[in-house]
């Protein structure tokens, strides 16, 4: 089968490789819709997990079942389902312990691409597939699913992760596909202000339509200095780190006032040190909580996410800006996400 893969750090292209094999528990799948996503923008360009060799990339996908596992119950093929970004194996001890994204190693939930071969090609495997997949139900976009299987439930963890309470001050910082998620999980749990960091348009009206309530455009002065500004030198009761650099994490320890929550889930691609600021934490003693998680995955997660869009809580196709056709115009949409034409929020791949 052919897919398309990081070559080495800094090198993608298209390859050959054996069909994937199916295990009693798992499931072969076919694409049907697929989209690129910043983290393997920082994977190849970045080398964010390391050196990979010839690995498939991609883990956003919906897909149809091609073949199942002699111990698979409620999948069969011709199944169109859905494909959640983090497939953890299920039958691990740190299952018992909660704490699923991990299960097997640190980030070892995160198997496309980290450990595994990838959705971009004609074929991939998904483990435990009555634990990882959920059924595309009928009214649901392709485009629509795709963004539920990362950037909105990776946004709508930087809200839990942040333990937003009614009536919050929250700050979002980066306002991409996952920060506008972000937006609109903060707004879900009952934030009362939400102030975003962004400065292109097409974002910044996303934003607004998601929730935000005021805008900090980052070429117009440092950040903190806005935020402050805004808030009377109190700063924000929660804080979600949704993109940037190392930077940013000190930015966020600034703004959020003591006592206040700080969620993380931005992919952190290069640097050794992500800095904390020794005063703005109170030297240490500000009981300003700092947690960054993976996005949980899994069939439950998912299905929630599809409640959410199903209830009209959520619109996550708002952010699909450039829909591409054929499966080869993978190459050309990771190039876009790498590149973010102004315009652009998420580009995706109908295959």
């Amino acid at each position: 089968m052919k897919g398309f893969a990081m070559k080495r750090i800094g090198d993608a292209g298209w390859i050959e490789k054996q069909r994937p094999q199916c295990g009693p528990l798992d499931a072969i799948i076919t694409p049907l819709a697929l989209a690129p996503c910043t983290s393997d923008v920082h994977t190849v360009w970045e080398g964010g997990v390391g050196e990979r060799y010839n690995v498939i990339l991609g883990h956003e996908a919906v897909g149809e079942i091609v073949e199942v596992g002699k111990d698979v119950r409620d999948f069969k093929p011709g199944d169109k389902v859905i494909v959640p970004a983090i497939t953890p194996d299920w039958n691990t001890m740190e299952i018992q312990k909660n704490l699923h994204p991990h299960s097997g190693g640190m980030l070892a939930g995160y198997q496309f691409t980290n450990i595994k071969d990838g959705v971009f090609g004609e074929y991939f495997h998904v483990n435990h597939a009555d634990m990882n997949l959920a059924l595309l139900p009928d009214g649901i976009s392709y485009e629509a699913a795709l963004m539920m299987t990362d950037m909105m439930t990776t946004g709508v963890h930087g809200a839990e992760l942040a333990d937003i309470q009614m009536g919050d001050t929250v700050a979002v910082l980066g306002i991409g596909p996952v920060g506008l998620m972000s937006v609109a999980g903060a707004k879900l749990r009952g934030a009362g202000r939400i102030i975003v960091v962004g400065n292109r348009p097409v974002t910044i009206e996303a934003a607004k339509y998601y929730g935000a309530t005021d805008i900090i455009d980052y070429k117009e002065g440092p950040i903190v200095e806005q935020v402050m500004e805004l808030t009377k030198n109190k700063g924000v009761e929660a804080t979600i780190i949704a993109g940037g650099g190392a930077d940013i994490l000190s930015d966020a320890v600034k703004i959020t006032a003591p006592g206040g929550n700080i969620g993380n889930v931005n992919y952190f691609g290069e640097g050794e040190i992500l800095p904390i600021p020794r005063l703005e934490w109170g030297l240490g003693m500000a009981h300003k909580t700092i947690r960054g998680g993976l996005t949980p995955g899994g069939r439950v997660r998912m299905e929630k996410m599809i409640a959410l869009v199903q209830a009209d809580r959520i619109d996550p196709e708002r952010m699909v800006t450039h829909v591409l056709y054929g499966f080869e115009s993978v190459e050309q949409a990771l190039l876009m996400m790498r590149d973010k034409p102004r315009d652009m929020i998420k580009p995706v791949v109908i295959v």
